[in-house]
C-alpha cells in the first residue's frame, strides 16, 4: 500500500499518517509492536526522547530491513539537561535510534524550554542546516508560543503537533489559522480520544450515523475511528495513531480508501464537538 503525503513548507515530503511509540507504549519496549507497523505498511514512525524508548524503536527499524529512505522517522527533544542544546541532544537520540538523520525533529513541549524557546529555536534550526533532521517543527504549541519562534526565525516550523479531535476542534481555530498563514502542517495525537478517553457525549450518535452511511456506500465494513481518522485526514491533517493490534494498524491505514465524508457531514462532526469540550493532555505553560 502507498502512503499519500503532504507537502512541508521546506519541500519536504511527509506520509500523512504515522505511528506513535507514545501513549501505552511510553517507558516500553517498542521494538515488537514498531516491526508489526512496517509490516502492516507503516512508514511514518513517530518518536520522542520523553517517551525514553528510542534504542528499542531503532533496533526495529534496523530488524525491518526496509531501506532508510523508504521510512520517515520523527523524534522530539525533550527537557534539556544543563549544558545540552537541541543539537547534542538530537545527537544522542541519533546515536541510539542508529540513524545518521531524522526526517521531523520536534520541539516536544514550549513548558520544558520557558524563557528559552528562541534560543533553542535557533538550534533546531542548525539541526536542520546540518542535515541531523530534514524538517523541524513544535509540538503542543499554542498561538503565543508559535509567534515567539516566528519572530526572526530563518526556518519557520514545519508542523505542529497538538491533541486534536471534534471537543478541542473549536478551541484549536486560531492556532490553526497561524498554521495555515505560516503553511505550518498541522499533526495530531490524541484523535480518537472521543472514542476511548470521552465516550457517551454528543458525538457518538453523528459518529455512528456516518459509519453507517459509509459502509453502506463502500460496501465493507467502516469503524468508527475510521470516520474521526478520516475528518482528520480531510482537514490536512497528519495523523499519529498507535496500537499494539496488527488488525488495528490495518484499520487505521486502511482508512485512506473509505469513502469521503460529505460537507454536511463533516459540519455535523464538527457542531457535536462543539457541544462538549475534552481535553486529555493538560500540559504546564
Amino acid at each position: 500500500m502507498t502512503i499519500s503525503t503532504l507537502t512541508l513548507n521546506d519541500g519536504n515530503e511527509v506520509p500523512w499518517i504515522a505511528f506513535g511509540t507514545g501513549s501505552a507504549h511510553r517507558l516500553q519496549d517498542v521494538q515488537n509492536p514498531v516491526e508489526n507497523a512496517i509490516a502492516n505498511g507503516f512508514t511514518h514512525l513517530d518518536g520522542a526522547q520523553m517517551y525514553e524508548n528510542e534504542e528499542s524503536l531503532g533496533m526495529a527499524i534496523m530488524a525491518s530491513g526496509i531501506p532508510r529512505s523508504a521510512l520517515f522517522v520523527t523524534t522530539k527533544l525533550g527537557r534539556l539537561q544543563p549544558d545540552q542544546t537541541a543539537k547534542t541532544a538530537l545527537q544522542v537520540s541519533l546515536k541510539k535510534l542508529g540513524l545518521e538523520y531524522v526526517d521531523l525533529y520536534l520541539v516536544h513541549t514550549p513548558g520544558s524550554h520557558a524563557g528559552r524557546l528562541k534560543e533553542v529555536w535557533k538550534m533546531m534550526e542548525e539541526c536542520k542546516r546540518e542535515r541531523l533532521a530534514k524538517s523541524i517543527g513544535v509540538s503542543n504549541f499554542d498561538v503565543t508560543h508559535l509567534q515567539e519562534i516566528l519572530e526572526g526565525a530563518e526556518f519557520p516550523p514545519s508542523v505542529n503537533q497538538v491533541e486534536i479531535h471534534p471537543y478541542v476542534w473549536k478551541s484549536l481555530q486560531p492556532v490553526i489559522a497561524l498554521h495555515k498563514e505560516h503553511g505550518i502542517i498541522t499533526s495530531s495525537h490524541g484523535g480518537l480520544t472521543p472514542l476511548f478517553r470521552a465516550p457517551g457525549g454528543p458525538l457518538d450518535p453523528v459518529i455512528e450515523e456516518i459509519r453507517a452511511r459509509l459502509e453502506s456506500t463502500r460496501g465493507r465494513p467502516v469503524s468508527t475511528g475510521q470516520v474521526l481518522i478520516k475528518w482528520l485526514q480531510q482537514h490536512g491533517i497528519l495523523v499519529v495513531t498507535t496500537s499494539s493490534k496488527a488488525d488495528r494498524m490495518r484499520e487505521y491505514l486502511d482508512t485512506a480508501k473509505v469513502p469521503d465524508l460529505t460537507a454536511e457531514e463533516i459540519e455535523s462532526i464538527e457542531i457535536a464537538g462543539a457541544q462538549y469540550y475534552y481535553k486529555f493532555l493538560v500540559l504546564s505553560e
